[in-house]
């Protein structure tokens, strides 16, 4: 669709309003609802939108050491660019345009800590090197019969499920919940946000969904509308979905994976079907640069210290510097198959990710590993992946994980001196703020003995 047709489309609409977002550090989508009048006139001059978005943590608290804005800089607006490819209509909100945009500096130039700037640089940086890069993410998550307001009455203690028991890949579970389970696959779609496949997982209440590929950018996007349009879908049922990487200690954690390959000339060049595993010398670079860059960049792939929750033996979630051929115990599970299908998967990031940062974080290692050459010198892993302990473990906590990319040379030369430190500043705060919490854990174990 052409910018005119676009704009006349948005023109057309009786609403007369159009939805605009960015995404902030954390991936929340934080936006406006704006006259149709206005949202024309920011498509050539830009938008003003304040900077607090990126002086404040997901739950608005503001960091106490941040430096790109705060109360020493007034918080004023900062600017934005509306992204007109982006545009879809929201078919639950009587499709209403919708728009997403990037930050921008004083000289309008792409702000570096701008997560969907960060990926759009990587990616441009790929494409110079003549590949395209293909992704998708999945994701599992749990849905509760409850409301916001039920949740909080409660504490957020014990939610009830929308269905009980372990019933992975049920057809009868699915069909319990039809209206809701038909309106995610049949809304997305008509929000562009297009399901390759959609199940029940196991544990209670628990769905995955896999989102069809794409070139990064777009599938980051998706990603990230994704999310958010499975909370307002749902909330329209009744029901309360989480993302958190592990909500309960008597489930798995629910994992946010990435699937990815990279093409020149319309070819997958991951594919090689000369070599015993069908996998080309650039797949194998690709793979050893991300199992080199991963201890150092943790934190874009596992953002909060419940991630580390979900980081542990047994858990169908990753633990050491692994890769395998189709193995689901290890960090990297090459997928070699045919010339088309041929692809990587990395198991590391979980649902609360930020998918432009994870995108980023691994598309960025990735070809780290092609531009040098890397030699994937580790074996893959045919058995039990959080056995072998061979090429290392990863960190076990967002501290240590944080405190490791803040030093990290390499971390700096992927993403920039900028981003690193305003991104480690707010995993730091993350961590502390959790450090001070008292938990319920801490409650039954230590309120009575001690």
């Amino acid at each position: 669709m052409s910018k005119s047709e676009i704009l006349d489309r948005v023109k057309a609409h009786p609403a007369q309003k159009v939805k605009y977002a960015v995404a902030d550090i954390d991936g929340v989508l934080r936006g406006k609802v704006v006259h149709v009048n206005k949202f024309l006139s920011s498509v050539e001059s830009g938008a003003g939108f304040c900077d607090v978005v990126f002086g404040w943590d997901s739950s608005d608290s503001l960091y106490d050491e941040g430096h790109v804005t705060g109360w020493h800089t007034g918080f004023p607006d900062g600017q934005t660019r509306v992204d007109l490819d982006t545009f879809r209509q929201i078919p639950w909100e009587d499709d209403v345009p919708f728009f997403l945009g990037d930050f921008t500096n004083s000289k309008g130039e792409a702000l570096p800590i701008c997560p969907r700037n960060l990926l759009r640089k990587i990616n441009k940086e790929t494409n110079e090197l003549g590949y395209e890069s293909i992704f998708a993410q999945e994701f599992e998550w749990f849905n509760f019969q409850e409301t916001s307001d039920s949740l909080h009455e409660r504490g957020f203690h014990k939610p009830c499920p929308i269905t009980q028991g372990m019933f992975g890949y049920s057809v009868l579970r699915s069909s319990q919940n039809n209206g809701f389970f038909s309106d995610l696959f049949d809304l997305l779609l008509k929000f562009d946000v297009p399901l390759e496949g959609l199940h029940t997982e196991t544990g209670p209440g628990v769905y995955e969904a896999a989102i069809i590929f794409t070139d990064v950018l777009e599938a980051a996007d998706r990603a990230t509308l994704f999310k958010t349009a499975v909370k307002e879908i749902a909330h329209k049922h009744g029901i309360m979905p989480t993302f958190m990487a592990k909500w309960s200690d008597d489930y798995p954690g629910c994992g946010g994976h990435l699937h990815q390959s990279l093409w020149k000339d319309a070819k997958n060049v991951f594919h090689d079907p000369d070599d015993e595993n069908g996998m080309s010398e650039t797949m194998k670079s690709y793979i050893a640069g991300m199992l080199h860059c991963l201890p150092e960049i943790l934190p874009m792939y596992a953002p909060t210290t419940n991630s580390f929750k979900r980081l542990v033996e047994g858990a169908w979630a990753p633990t050491t510097l692994t890769w395998g051929i189709d193995n689901r115990t290890v960090a990297i599970r090459a997928l070699p198959g045919g010339k088309k299908s041929t692809r990587i998967e990395m198991r590391v990031p979980a649902s609360d990710v930020n998918p432009y940062l994870a995108m980023s974080a691994s598309l960025a290692s990735g070809m780290y590993g092609v531009k040098n050459n890397l030699k994937l010198n580790s074996p893959a892993t045919s058995g039990n992946g959080y056995e072998n302990k061979d090429n290392g473990s990863l960190p076990t906590s967002l501290k240590e994980a944080t405190e490791k990319m803040r030093r990290s040379e390499t971390a700096r030369e992927l993403f920039g001196d900028d981003f690193v430190d305003h991104f480690t500043m707010t995993r730091e705060w993350e961590w502390k703020q959790a450090a001070k919490s008292v938990t319920d854990w801490e409650l039954k174990r230590y309120f009575e003995i001690i």
